[in-house]
């Protein structure tokens, strides 16, 4: 766990502290301005009509994707990444999770239903969904095509090639599974429709997490690490990491 020092802060009375405040407040509603724009924006997008019959496995039996609306409007797949043969799901995806798993009943309060999706076989999924202690709805697509259509599972030629599509362009990708968050609306008659995906840091939007550090002095002290989220653990690997450290 890092300790390191505060750099050097700039101490100031506390009459100028507020006017450096009230600037940067400014400049937070400027911010807050555009993204309502942005999110209006988002909601505008059009609609793509899902023609592709997929089918999940879960504890009860295979079921459509109609289904996972579990008689609700909208539908928020969170792509988890934990592929075929993994001992564990990804911790970052994990960090994901840790977060909308507090949501769902928020969520469904308006109207929207919440799946995790991931291209184990659910076999694989169940084990590790009883170890972090989650209660989500969370499924597999193994065997299907929905991964691979939805850009977050690659194949072995698709990662030999050096590039492959992933967040609306071509780009190396060091792993087999991707991380990403999928929005879905089904209408009265039961068809359902892709109204919005986001990958890369986009998955940030539910990191509830990052937002507070960033409002902290430190930020989210990732500088130096050999990749941003290197810190991460699983949450319940923190006691591990805190007793290694005391050993030493």
């Amino acid at each position: 766990m890092k300790t390191n020092s505060f750099e050097t802060p700039t101490i100031v009375s506390p009459e100028k502290w507020l006017a450096a405040r009230r600037e940067l407040l400014r400049e937070e509603k400027e911010f807050t301005r555009l993204q309502d724009k942005i999110n209006t924006r988002r909601r505008a997008l059009p609609w793509v009509k899902v023609g592709k019959p997929y089918t999940f496995a879960t504890p009860r039996g295979r079921v459509s994707l109609a289904d996972l609306f579990g008689g609700r409007s909208q539908l928020i797949v969170q792509h988890f990444m934990l592929g075929p043969g993994w001992e564990e799901g990804c911790k970052s995806c994990s960090f994901m999770m840790d977060h909308f798993n507090p949501t769902v009943a928020h969520l469904a309060a308006r109207d929207v239903a919440f799946t995790a999706v991931s291209h184990a076989p659910l076999a694989e999924i169940l084990p590790f969904k009883e170890r972090m202690g989650w209660d989500v709805n969370w499924v597999s697509s193994h065997g299907t095509d929905f991964n691979f259509d939805f850009h977050v599972s690659f194949t072995p030629e698709e990662l030999a090639s050096g590039s492959v599509h992933y967040n609306y362009g071509k780009q190396p990708f060091p792993h087999e599974e991707a991380p990403g968050i999928s929005v879905f609306a089904r209408d009265a008659a039961g068809a359902v429709y892709h109204t919005y995906s986001t990958y890369g840091r986009g998955v940030e939007i539910i990191m509830g997490t990052y937002r507070l550090l960033d409002m902290v002095p430190k930020g989210r002290d990732e500088e130096g690490l050999k990749y941003g989220m290197e810190w991460l653990r699983h949450h319940d690997r923190y006691d591990q990491l805190a007793n290694v450290a005391a050993a030493h």
